[in-house]
């Protein structure tokens, strides 16, 4: 399978786990809690087998009747897995499908290389062959470690769970290296002993020439030493106490170091890579702030400038801003939609703008809403400032602030959660009259001019709502303002007072937005003719026309013509000959010819 085909099975298994398919009486869901448990315990059963083959090999001695009967029911079990094995659903890497159909299921089985490993991996032929000749298993062992083709299970299940968000990622990669480079330890001191104790002269041996009839000493004794050299030899330390002694125990030691310059290779990539990874959010963050301090330095801006773009650029890596949007931008519209109703449709329904309006133009507001962080002291919008955007405060507090005629800032008024901002701006499109400015960290979503337009103009109803909520709010404020005169005289001055325009702009934007929801529209009035003007003509309409009101189709133009000529028509003509496809071409006045 393909690794876009296997992520896209590792995706859609959540959804199997909750319904699974419609399946055959014998076939057996590959997702199901049940096989999964069986699959867990067979996990364990190659974790055994893994350990007890390259140990049995290695230790003939060390083979009871209670370690054969152990290897025999692990057989037992792995052949029940195989007659399974012929009823288990899979997914067809062309279509990502679940095939159930179990007469598929079992040819595909059949067809796989796997089918005949298992099955070779299951026979005990080592127990066979000693049942027939009578002799030590020799050469012969090795086809004990046809049961390290069981492992194959357990880097499946690594690879599932790297992609399981459940666990971490940096324990499991570490986890599967420590297990790779034990098995390697265990399995060449395995080889180191089976090569001793199956050689002819056994002074001539690794172990033998520093201990002389270690055939004798006990089991785990002659394994130490042989996990002792391994990893020795793993490690490249090479202390010169134990090594090869023949030409056998030479070529092994050769192959081995070989396979342990790419063990190396490959655990130093991984953990290279996974503190990379796991840092460079970090080395991202200090590249910005050097990219920034460069900046302030080449342009000689302020100190207090320095720190606000330091904070800005230090907050936005600290709340994973810009992974949130890249993460939102990636989904589909209706999931982002849903998301953003979830995390702020609570906070607009409270802001004073939009009390009382219709849940739909909540919905159409949220959906295209942007989430902010601004660190405390942080410029959100500036005073005579054209932006046309508005904020809603979801978290924190800022304030507006205003500039006296001496340049000195005076405080206005604190805005706080489910408060609103720029909002003057956007209704009376002018300048920004004030400053604000967060006093602590605050999370603001963002609204456009342009959308919050196109939300409310399609709503007559919410239309008056909103315009009526911002004119309450417009009266409060200049109870509010009145003490600070400057404000006064900046907002309300003289006879043409805000006020008298929020009304005017209300007014005025409620019968435009009833103007669009009417569904009619002022008739097309245009001539048709019977027919098209040849070239030797001396007037452009030689016949004199009808002045007929433009129908709302072709069908019925033509049928108007047909009852205003008395002909069948087949086509419509514009003046320079070119025909008519759609109704909606045509503009008022408009000469038609008929054919």
């Amino acid at each position: 399978m393909s690794p876009a085909m296997a992520a896209r099975s590792e995706l859609l298994r959540p959804a199997f786990d909750e319904a699974s398919p419609s399946l055959g009486r014998f076939v057996i869901n590959p997702h199901s809690c049940s096989y999964r448990r069986w699959h867990m315990f067979l996990i364990m059963l190659v974790l055994y087998s893994a350990w007890a083959s390259p140990f049995d090999l290695s230790m003939e001695k060390a083979a009871s009747i209670a370690l054969v009967v152990t290897d025999l029911v692990v057989d037992v079990f792995f052949a029940i897995d195989i007659a399974l094995s012929f009823f288990v659903a899979y997914h067809d890497t062309s279509t990502g499908l679940l095939i159930t159909d179990c007469r598929k299921t079992t040819m595909r089985y059949l067809k796989r290389p796997c089918f005949a490993l298992d099955v070779a991996s299951m026979i005990p032929l080592q127990i066979i062959y000693q049942l027939v000749t009578g002799k030590r298993q020799g050469l012969w062992g090795l086809l004990n470690l046809l049961r390290l083709w069981r492992l194959r299970r357990v880097s499946k299940l690594f690879a599932r769970v790297e992609k399981d968000i459940r666990f971490n990622y940096l324990w499991t990669r570490l986890i599967k290296l420590l297990c790779v480079t034990l098995f390697a330890l265990h399995f060449a001191a395995c080889i180191y002993l089976w090569m001793a104790f199956n050689y002819k002269i056994k002074e001539l041996t690794w172990i033998g020439n520093q201990i002389h009839s270690f055939e004798d000493r006990s089991v785990w004794f002659c394994y130490t030493c042989a996990v002792y050299w391994s990893i020795t030899t793993l490690a490249t330390v090479g202390y010169g106490d134990l090594h090869a002694t023949n030409i056998g125990e030479m070529l092994f030691s050769i192959a081995f170091m070989l396979f342990n310059m790419g063990l190396t290779s490959y655990i130093i990539g991984n953990i290279t890579n996974l503190v990379v990874r796991e840092t460079s959010n970090t080395f991202k963050m200090r590249d910005m702030v050097q990219r920034v301090s460069e900046f302030v330095s080449m342009n000689r801006l302020p100190e207090a400038m320095r720190e606000h773009m330091l904070a800005s650029v230090q907050l936005r890596f600290r709340t994973d801003e810009q992974l949130q949007q890249e993460m939102l931008s990636e989904l589909p519209k209706a999931v982002r939609s849903g998301i953003m109703k979830h995390l702020f449709k609570s906070a607009v329904e409270s802001c004073y703008l939009f009390q009382g309006v219709s849940d739909s133009l909540i919905v159409q507001l949220v959906a295209e809403m942007k989430a902010e962080f601004f660190p405390p002291k942080a410029n959100v919008i500036l005073e005579n400032e054209t932006s046309t955007d508005c904020y809603i405060i979801i978290s924190g507090e800022v304030e507006a602030l205003t500039t006296l005629a001496d340049g000195t800032e005076r405080h206005v008024k604190r805005i706080g959660p489910q408060g609103m901002a720029g909002e003057i701006r956007v209704m009376f499109s002018i300048p920004q009259p004030f400053t604000i400015r967060s006093r602590r960290l605050t999370q603001v979503v963002r609204i456009s001019h342009i959308h919050l337009l196109q939300a409310v103009q399609p709503n007559t109803a919410d239309g008056y709502i909103v315009f009526s909520n911002f004119i309450q709010y417009l009266e409060s404020l200049k109870v509010q303002t009145k003490d600070v005169a400057f404000v006064s005289d900046h907002l309300w001055n003289g006879n043409s007072m805000v006020l008298e325009r929020a009304t005017e702009v209300a007014v005025d934007e409620s019968k435009e937005a009833s103007h669009k929801m009417l569904p009619c529209k002022e008739p097309k009035r245009v001539v048709i003719h019977e027919q098209l003007p040849n070239a030797t003509s001396t007037a452009l309409h030689p016949s004199p026309g009808k002045l007929v009101l433009l129908p709302d189709s072709m069908q019925e133009l033509m049928k108007l013509s047909e009852q205003k000529f008395g002909k069948a028509v087949r086509g419509i003509l514009t003046v320079e000959g070119a025909e008519v496809e759609d109704i909606e071409v045509i503009r008022d006045g408009d000469h038609l010819f008929f054919s």
